[in-house]
């Protein structure tokens, strides 16, 4: 699991990139320990073409994030990218990236996890996941195996039916959130694993 596999990394005992208070502060705002944000550091820079140039103020573009091998594989990275992308245009800078990676990691409450679901889940930001978000939804998560028109309607009616308690055709924060906690699978299907 990624918590505890990069916990085990020996970073060695070389100058830091970081002051003592932005490792306190990265500390103190992810699910990570100093000897974790390293080596997320030490990820980030791999994703560069020239990893020695990289600094904290780099900014990777969208084709170089997703040649993380656990980004690569997600039908959602194209989402995923934009949600953590502070400045909005696909690339990320290293807080960003650390940011991501807190967020999925085993560490980070279900609750955080949930809030970023949603918002990746959101393919129209309008803080709703209606039907259109639900069916390039589903598209994403059955790949080849596309549903037929039909199914793909009830499967999408069957959602609202089932999720969405104020009857606006939609799913809130709220209701997605309150049908997730109820769902086990959703903690370990939410995360990057090293």
């Amino acid at each position: 699991e990624f918590c505890d596999v990069i916990s085990k990394d020996n970073m060695g005992g070389g100058s830091s990139i970081f002051t003592k208070q932005e490792l306190d502060d990265y500390q103190e705002l992810t699910y990570f320990t100093k000897k974790e944000i390293h080596h997320v550091y030490k990820r980030f820079k791999s994703l560069a073409p020239n990893p020695e140039a990289v600094t904290k103020a780099t900014k990777l573009s969208r084709d170089e994030l997703y040649a993380l091998p656990e980004i690569k594989v997600n039908p959602f990275k194209d989402r995923i990218v934009r949600v953590f992308s502070s400045s909005g245009d696909d690339s990320m800078t290293f807080e960003d990236f650390l940011d991501m990676m807190s967020v999925f990691c085993d560490h980070a409450p279900l609750a955080i996890k949930i809030e970023y679901a949603f918002r990746i889940y959101d393919f129209d930001e309008d803080d709703s996941l209606g039907r259109e978000d639900l069916r390039k939804l589903i598209d994403r998560l059955t790949g080849e195996m596309k549903l037929g028109e039909s199914d793909m309607e009830q499967l999408i009616q069957a959602v609202i039916e089932e999720s969405d308690l104020d009857n606006d055709d939609g799913l809130s924060f709220a209701e997605f959130e309150h049908k997730m906690t109820k769902n086990p699978e959703f903690v370990t299907s939410f995360r990057i694993r090293m």
